[in-house]
């Protein structure tokens, strides 16, 4: 008997992208109208399958931090590899886990510190919020308009942006505060110090109004990153933990980001604010590529839970083996010194483009994330289409950014910290030529 039923037909074999929206979740995108698959890498540049090479000025979303092909961290890898040994679990002694969580922890210049690895950071951030709540007996939470910190449950539920809150369900009761992004704030029009005051003033009403006043933590972004690598005045966040200080409410600094010198300014993204959090939660380009996230904090703070915990692949011995390569790269080269001088070329150009670009409404950033935000003709609406241009203009020039922000209207420029100084000025003139080309079209 023959069945009625005609099985699908399967792609031809070369069409991946074919093949990967047939497999791959609808909400999944990719960038550009004709998707690209990278297929090698080398400093910090990478080749497609179809040998077009692209300076790479995105890592990754930040994970490709030393670029591509960095022979330490090769070496470290294939020497954990050769042992036999990928994988064992934290119920087990793991030598470089061990090694790599003291190096965090005297960096972190927190107190007593201890380390918590996970395999993202999503599930730092989950962990980070677990430990907060557990401490101050309390689900309610503070976070900052415009931020992104993961995409579980949780996580989802203090996320301030809403192109990334899949679902308004939430474990939390979140109250979300003024933060980095100013150019789209009520209080945009204030300067630097009165904005700061009018955020604290907020701050006190809504823990008033909207609180019961025994909140858990605050969680923030150094730098927002998703939200369009948005950059709070150096105040802010410093003045928010004075406020908190008061009635002990824990302060989370979201590092997935910013850690490692990325922001030029500081090694990690909070001390720009003079402020010790009491956690930190860290991931993206600490492995070079390799999957790892984790917590660092106080002792007293990490040790507060009663029940059992491990994580199974958190500190896997591969991923911390790359990890140690990685941080001794970029202390041994001051990565982070790079980060701020390079930043400087990118960001000086791009504003000196701007300043004759209507398509430009602001150019942000510090040290290697650089965010550039695309407005109409009335230089405020949103214009995400703008930002797609750039996308393929950059791509056609053989230069990857990134896309973000809150209406999808912002690119994200945050290259390998191994950048050169001969690299920023090419991929500045890269994108200098494709803003000019978008704008011209948006004009004609």
């Amino acid at each position: 008997m023959t069945s009625s039923t005609t099985a699908p037909t399967d792609p031809p074999e070369d069409d991946l992208l074919a093949r990967h929206r047939r497999v791959a979740p609808a909400w999944m995108g990719l960038y550009y109208d004709e998707p690209i698959e990278i297929v090698s890498g080398s400093g910090n540049r990478v080749t497609d399958s179809r040998g077009r090479t692209y300076l790479d000025f995105f890592g990754g979303i930040l994970v490709n931090m030393v670029g591509y092909d960095l022979p330490e961290l090769r070496e470290a890898v294939t020497e954990q590899i050769s042992r036999g040994v990928v994988h064992t679990s934290t119920l087990y002694l793991l030598r470089s886990q061990v090694e790599l969580a003291e190096k965090i922890a005297r960096l972190s210049r927190i107190p007593d510190a201890k380390v918590f690895f996970t395999s993202s950071g999503t599930e730092a951030n989950e962990a980070a919020l677990l430990l907060a709540m557990t401490h101050r007996r309390s689900n309610q939470v503070l976070a900052l308009r415009n931020s992104y910190h993961g995409r579980s449950f949780a996580t989802v539920g203090v996320t301030g942006n809403r192109s990334w809150s899949a679902s308004s369900f939430s474990p939390l009761q979140t109250t979300y505060l003024q933060g980095g992004y100013r150019f789209r704030s009520s209080f945009r029009h204030l300067d630097d110090d009165a904005y700061v005051d009018a955020c604290v003033a907020d701050l006190r009403e809504l823990l008033d109004v909207a609180t019961t006043g025994d909140v858990a933590c605050l969680i923030a972004e150094p730098v927002q990153g998703v939200g369009g690598f948005a950059v709070p005045p150096p105040r802010l966040l410093a003045a928010y933990k004075e406020v908190l200080d008061e009635t002990g409410v824990l302060f989370i600094s979201d590092e997935v980001q910013t850690a490692w010198g990325r922001t030029g300014r500081s090694f990690f993204g909070i001390e720009a604010s003079g402020v010790v959090p009491d956690v930190m939660t860290f991931a993206k380009g600490l492995a070079g590529g390799f999957a790892i996230g984790g917590v660092v904090a106080r002792g007293d703070v990490m040790d507060v839970l009663d029940a059992k915990g491990i994580s199974t692949f958190g500190g896997n011995p591969v991923a911390t083996a790359a990890a140690n390569a990685v941080l001794d790269h970029v202390l041994a080269h001051d990565l982070q010194g790079n980060a701020a001088r390079l930043g400087a070329v990118l960001l000086d150009g791009l504003r000196r483009a701007a300043d004759r670009l209507p398509v430009v409404g602001e150019v942000r950033g510090t040290g290697l994330m650089v965010g550039v935000e695309l407005v109409g003709a009335d230089g405020y609406a949103p214009h995400p289409e703008a930002a797609a241009a750039v996308l393929e203009e950059t791509r056609a020039r053989g230069l990857l950014v990134g896309g973000g922000g809150l209406h999808g209207n912002v690119l994200r420029v945050a290259p390998p910290l191994t950048l050169t100084a001969e690299e920023a000025e090419e991929g500045l003139g890269l994108l200098v030529d494709a803003l000019e080309a978008v704008d011209a079209a948006q004009r004609s």
